[in-house]
């Protein structure tokens, strides 16, 4: 719970920030940085693994809470979500909101966010998911029960010494609960934000 509520706590703050840049800041090679962005969904995970284990090897992070939160704190797909739901807002916001004197950060936490409600749902529920059911990383990074998560704990019941498909099953159950919880409460904003800015008219 901890490792996945950060995760999903870092992704909508960092995202929501980026798109925010994205969608109304003016600068220089902004549709460039965006395109590189976007082409990092095109790089498979497991493309990246050595390297990033290697980077947080050197870092000593290791079998640590850092290394199973910091490397998944943003992602592009969230970029890209928050920005087609800012994309949906006229400028004009942003700009009559400069002129009362508003900071760019004051305009983020106190106009947009409570705007995009559904996107930030949605953005959770799909992060919280994705973070909870994480498998390989945390086995290559972790070498402690301390450290370890419950997916990996469910692979270490099924041993050869203590094998128990009793004990396996009610492990499943309790992994799965949460998920399915959290899905179900936030069906309805996982689907209102992933249509979000997608049609207009």
């Amino acid at each position: 719970f901890l490792v996945a509520g950060l995760i999903t706590f870092g992704q909508i703050i960092s995202c929501s920030l980026s798109a925010f840049s994205f969608s109304f800041l003016k600068f220089k090679g902004k549709q460039v940085l965006f395109m590189i962005v976007m082409a990092t969904m095109m790089i498979p995970g497991e493309a990246t693994i050595i390297s990033n284990y290697l980077t947080v090897s050197k870092l000593g992070w290791l079998d640590s809470y850092p290394v199973l939160i910091v490397p998944y704190l943003t992602s592009a797909m969230g970029i890209f979500l928050f920005r087609q739901f800012y994309m949906s807002f006229p400028i004009s916001l942003y700009e009559s909101a400069k002129m009362d004197g508003c900071s760019n950060l004051r305009f983020i936490f106190q106009i947009l966010i409570p705007l995009t409600k559904s996107a930030i749902g949605a953005m959770a529920v799909y992060t919280f998911i994705n973070a909870w059911n994480m498998y390989m990383w945390p086995l290559l990074v972790t070498g402690s029960s301390t450290y370890r998560t419950v997916q990996i704990g469910i692979g270490m019941l099924d041993s050869v010494d203590s094998q128990s498909i009793t004990l396996m099953i009610a492990g499943v159950v309790m992994i799965i609960v949460p998920s399915i919880s959290i899905f179900i409460i936030g069906q309805k904003q996982l689907i209102r934000g992933m249509f979000s800015g997608a049609v207009k008219g």
